[in-house]
């Protein structure tokens, strides 16, 4: 659905912005995994396409509000790292396919790099909520770019944290801690968010322990309603067979040994439809 919400507050989170915005309706709807997109710029811009961002929080406030995470890339999300408490956002949402939960407890490890890691922060009340065990690795390029590690260590069992420059925790990689978690944790799975050399990084080491794992993707989304194409990456369905998906409709949660990372960007030749090969495997 179609809202104008109204800025409730706004915060910095070390490199990241947060803004919280009263959108009854969008929130009551939201499970964790969906995304909202936001009209930038105001009435008069030049900006014609919405931003993606993901939805960190939601509370029955005012009606219902979200918090959205997102760090400043270019003119769109500098509009939006400058709105302050009653301005006017034009949303739309929930958007994307939510999170699988479990149906019985298990032990399950969340993985987040940089500011992905808000989306897995309401997939992990629900998770607790379900009497699920829950573990958390979080990490970013440094620790100003490591979210939600405060708030991690209150709700998860443990928290591990990586940096690559060293300045937090442990100097690496989220995939490098993932091994030693999995095995202290017995995890039965993953759920990760970050970026793509990320998730495929976090996927492989999910694959060699034999525990499924899901994967929110982050591609660049420039209607969230499965229109403009901007957002399509090659997945293999149950069948078998690659398909080019729009990860703003068929995802954003993706099972993360059915993405073929190693394609993204390209049109694989056995794609379905691919020019020169899909088209004839079609039949």
């Amino acid at each position: 659905m179609q809202v104008t919400g109204t800025v409730l507050t706004t915060r910095r989170v070390d490199a990241f912005h947060a803004l919280t915005v009263v959108a009854p309706g969008i929130a009551e709807r939201t499970r964790p995994g969906h995304f909202v997109t936001v009209a930038v710029g105001g009435p008069s811009t030049s900006m014609l396409t919405r931003r993606a961002l993901f939805v960190h929080d939601v509370k029955p406030d005012y009606g219902g509000t979200v918090e959205l995470v997102f760090t400043v890339r270019g003119p769109g999300t500098r509009w939006l790292a400058d709105r302050r408490a009653r301005d006017p956002l034009d949303l739309v949402g929930p958007l994307g396919r939510p999170f699988p939960v479990p149906r019985d407890p298990v032990a399950c490890v969340l993985v987040g790099a940089e500011y992905g890691s808000a989306v897995l922060f309401p997939l992990a009340d629900t998770l607790l909520a379900r009497g699920c065990r829950v573990d958390f690795v979080l990490g970013g390029a440094g620790a100003e770019r490591v979210f939600g590690a405060m708030r991690a260590r209150r709700v998860a069992q443990t928290t591990t944290l990586t940096t690559e420059d060293g300045s937090l925790g442990l100097r690496g990689r989220v995939a490098d801690a993932l091994p030693s978690v999995i095995a202290d944790t017995r995890a039965d799975a993953v759920y990760a968010c970050g970026p793509m050399d990320t998730l495929r990084e976090v996927t492989a080491v999910a694959m060699k322990f034999d525990i499924p794992v899901q994967v929110v993707v982050e591609e660049a989304m420039a209607c969230g309603v499965g229109i403009c194409m901007t957002c399509v990456l090659p997945v293999i369905g149950e069948d078998g067979t690659t398909r080019m998906v729009r990860a703003c409709v068929e995802g954003p949660v993706f099972r993360g040994e059915r993405v073929r990372f190693e394609d993204v960007g390209t049109i694989p030749f056995d794609a379905i439809g691919a020019p020169g090969g899909g088209a004839r495997h079609a039949g």
